[in-house]
């Protein structure tokens, strides 16, 4: 049966007019009005007419890149990497070669908005789309990617992932391009173990987030190999499993959560020597905490961060961290994206993270 404008409306609880609106974009409308609208479009798999249908697996010029946030270097860095590889000749099979047309599409970390930009491009018949960063762990809203997705890769579309694992039903894409997380994270506390740290502090990332759940598992992974994290029991003074949770503080991405959860956990554990910080932006926010509690960097307390972002190597002392090729990953999702280089076997490539050991961290004082 055909679905009609009317059964869009009715399904988006609007008038046809407004759905016309939204799908031609000539009038202003509430955002939260277009999202309606534009879910019920693809709940129910709505085409504008005939000759949009025998469209459907056709693709345009549009190249769709969605970030969580522009303004962070992490995915800025990624995003301008995939646009260096967008356009040109592609593979050769005439549907992913020719100039394209990058847009950026900013969801904030929304994952409603995650679906809505999907949606847009679907309807745009977009030729790819790389998406960049950690994905967020919640079942239904993984079912949703993976049915939009499905979508998208049957009317042609090619699905890329950079920087972020597959879904647990990830047979649409093209390749997922996830880095070593765990293993960047296991690395950094084996660092500071060995330095003689004992008792380290993390500030972690949002707890839904996939880089927040693989970094904070190497980081916990170490500590385990160290004997540091152990049942509580008399001989290592009732420390154990949740003094780690007491160790550890969860935010979102950003300077201020650094700040103030390193404030916390100082208030927390006056005995720590070393703080984790989940990237560099944040590693940021706990020197300046650090600094404003009086205390010197690293002789009183080391500090690290993750992803190695261009100003870590200017910061005072140097930022220890780990080292995330981001450009290079960047790069190589736009090549994928565009049909110039084949997918790695299965799909699926771990991108390795180095250690790099700078100025913000040294031995505890005795």
């Amino acid at each position: 049966m055909t679905v009609t404008l009317a059964d869009v409306a009715a399904r988006a609880r609007v008038s046809p007019a407004t759905v016309s609106r939204v799908l031609n974009g000539n009038y202003p409308v509430a955002a939260s009005t277009r999202e309606r609208v534009l879910r019920a479009v693809d709940d129910l798999d709505y085409v504008l007419n005939g000759p949009a249908s025998s469209l459907a697996a056709a693709t345009s010029d549009l190249v769709g890149i969605l970030v969580n946030d522009i303004a962070d270097p992490f995915f800025g860095i990624m995003a301008g990497a995939a646009q260096t590889q967008i356009g040109g000749p592609g593979d050769g099979s005439g549907r992913a070669g020719g100039e394209k047309l990058a847009v950026i599409c900013n969801t904030g970390g929304s994952p409603e908005r995650e679906l809505t930009y999907l949606t847009l491009l679907q309807r745009q018949r977009a030729a790819a789309v790389v998406l960049t960063g950690g994905a967020v762990e919640d079942p239904a809203h993984q079912a949703a990617m993976s049915a939009k997705l499905t979508k998208l890769a049957d009317a042609g579309t090619r699905i890329v992932f950079c920087g972020r694992p597959p879904l647990p039903e990830g047979d649409a894409l093209v390749a997922a391009l996830a880095f070593d997380n765990r293993g960047g994270g296991r690395r950094l506390a084996e660092h500071l173990i060995s330095l003689g740290h004992r008792r380290i502090g993390y500030v972690a990332g949002p707890p839904e987030r996939t880089t927040t759940r693989h970094r904070l598992e190497g980081h916990r992974e170490a500590l385990r190999a160290a004997g540091l994290d152990t049942a509580p029991d008399e001989a290592d003074g009732g420390r154990g499993p949740d003094d780690q949770d007491r160790l550890t503080v969860h935010g979102p991405y950003d300077r201020r959560s650094g700040y103030e959860a390193t404030l916390e956990l100082l208030r927390r554990a006056p005995d720590v020597t070393a703080i984790v910080a989940a990237n560099d932006t944040v590693a940021l926010g706990a020197c300046a905490a650090v600094r404003d509690q009086g205390m010197r960097i690293p002789q009183d307390i080391s500090v690290a961060g993750f992803d190695d972002l261009p100003f870590s190597v200017d910061a005072v002392p140097a930022l220890t961290t780990v080292r995330l090729p981001l450009f290079e990953a960047g790069a190589r999702a736009g090549r994928l994206a565009m049909g110039k280089e084949n997918p790695p076997p299965g799909g699926i490539a771990t991108i390795a993270a180095e250690l790099m050991i700078r100025g913000s961290t040294a031995a505890p004082r005795g």
